[in-house]
């Protein structure tokens, strides 16, 4: 969507530092032995204490609240008896609706005992995600997005996994522009525009660049031995930096 009147941004603000917090939440009450869904049902808890919804749920019928990616699960990881171990790699991915308003963020860290190599994974994709942000703003291309996340994941000695993209978001989970790749591509003439609501997601990894369906028909897998990432926000464009929507 493209912000359209002050109501707009502060409705949007709203659902962004629910998903925050909502992460965060969940974040802090992860403990060794626990399952994902009972991870998943406190995040339910916390939408709908805060009058927010799952939007996946409520648009896809998503077997979870929130999407829980363990070690070599990326993304759209489902909620059930899978037992969180020490050193675990955990991502969170909270997508969720208000007053017809949506937000999208995600968050990749690891159970203690802690490993350098996940942490510096970690890291430095918060930092690809970062500073893709800080260089957007009206009238850059949408495919520089692509362009720094590629820069950023070889300089840190990572792949890109190229299957998975940022979208446009804020009315619905996807929304123009769709398919923001993660990779530059030149033929992609698409302009931000002032207003404009986007996520920004970069998955990295250790060396996979693609990712496998499991049979679920959600969680997207990377192969043995390899490890990914994810960080992601949901930003608006202005003619300067960005509004981080889904900070808490």
């Amino acid at each position: 969507m493209t912000v359209g009147t002050l109501e707009d941004l502060e409705h949007l603000k709203e659902i962004g530092r629910i998903v925050a917090s909502t992460i965060q939440e969940m974040k802090r009450s992860v403990r060794v032995g626990m399952t994902t869904r009972e991870l998943d049902d406190i995040g339910g808890e916390l939408l709908r204490r805060q009058g927010a919804v799952s939007a996946p749920k409520k648009v896809y019928n998503f077997p979870g609240y929130t999407c829980i990616s363990v070690n070599r699960a990326v993304a759209h990881g489902v909620p059930g008896d899978q037992v969180i171990q020490p050193g675990d790699l955990i991502n969170i991915d909270v997508c969720a609706e208000k007053n017809g308003y949506v937000a999208d963020a995600g968050h990749s860290f690891q159970i203690p005992p802690y490993s350098e190599a996940v942490t510096r994974l970690c890291r430095h994709t918060h930092d690809t995600m970062m500073k893709v942000i800080s260089s957007l703003k009206h009238g850059v291309l949408v495919s520089e997005i692509g362009k720094i996340v590629e820069r950023e994941a070889a300089h840190g000695g990572y792949r890109v996994i190229k299957t998975l993209c940022s979208h446009g978001v804020g009315r619905s989970i996807h929304e123009y522009p769709e398919e923001i790749l993660p990779v530059y591509n030149r033929r992609d003439k698409r302009v931000l525009t002032e207003g404009l609501v986007i996520t920004v997601e970069p998955f990295l990894s250790t060396g996979a660049e693609h990712v496998w369906e499991e049979r679920d028909g959600w969680t997207l897998t990377v192969p043995d031995g390899c490890m990914a990432a994810q960080h992601e926000h949901t930003i608006v464009i202005t003619r300067d930096q960005p509004i981080i929507l889904t900070v808490a």
